[in-house]
């Protein structure tokens, strides 16, 4: 396995690397916006849809997510993800 997961969202494309940190943190890195609240998983503001892929979280989010979401502030890629964010 590469130690380097693609990220793509929406029409953009971002490189994480999946033991450093959070999703989001590493998409901030690429200058590439998701809002954002408590970088917790309580509050969902960070959520997107999950189009392609899989994560994992290191603790369970407590913020409700529906079905193909996911809040990038706690969550890791362990396979290359495509994420539309909300509009």
């Amino acid at each position: 396995m590469s130690d380097e997961i693609k990220v793509q969202v929406d029409d953009l494309m971002a490189v994480y690397v999946p033991k450093s940190e959070p999703i989001l943190d590493s998409l901030e890195q690429h200058d590439i916006r998701i809002e954002y609240q408590c970088r917790s998983g309580y509050c969902g503001a960070c959520r997107v849809k999950l189009l392609e892929g899989r994560v994992e979280y290191q603790e369970p989010p407590l913020a409700f997510l529906k079905e193909n979401e996911i809040v990038t502030c706690c969550s890791r890629a362990i396979t290359d993800i495509k994420i539309e964010r909300p509009l």
